[in-house]
């Protein structure tokens, strides 16, 4: 092998070794950054069965703000969810305990006036307003998303 070959191979050695080096050094970065930025979750609950609500959403909602499984959680209540929560009272005081632990609880105003209940939700305390695009923000912005 010449002279050449040999300086050759070592820079690419070198180049490679440097450029790996480098890639890991910014991975880790990357990873450190992601680990110290609050956990944010936002649950949409739009199903209308009373059983999924209460021994699902509601409970691991309540519980992951309560035990601080996340930082922050925002909960929204759309379609047929709003309906059942405007109608059942354990749900409601179900809601109103979430919202003590910290939980930031919204309505989405289009479904609410469907069913003609925006009023009704107000007065339980959410903020109804319409939601599509906020949504769409939390996505788009790394929110963690779970959906019942």
């Amino acid at each position: 092998m010449t002279k050449y070959a040999k300086h050759f191979i070592l820079g690419v050695l070198c180049f490679v070794l440097t450029t790996n080096a480098c890639t890991q050094e910014q991975s880790t970065d990357i990873k450190d950054s992601v680990a110290n930025e609050p956990s944010k979750l936002v649950v949409v609950w739009t199903s209308g069965d009373r059983e999924v609500a209460l021994k699902m959403v509601y409970m691991y909602t309540y519980n992951a703000k309560k035990n601080g499984w996340w930082d922050n959680i925002r909960f929204i209540v759309w379609g047929p969810s709003s309906k059942l929560l405007s109608e059942d009272k354990e749900l409601q005081e179900y809601t109103q305990k979430m919202k003590d632990v910290g939980v930031e609880v919204f309505a989405c105003k289009a479904c609410a006036d469907m069913y003609g209940i925006s009023e009704k939700l107000e007065e339980l305390g959410l903020e109804v307003k319409y939601i599509g695009e906020d949504l769409t923000e939390m996505l788009q912005g790394g929110w963690t998303h779970l959906t019942f």
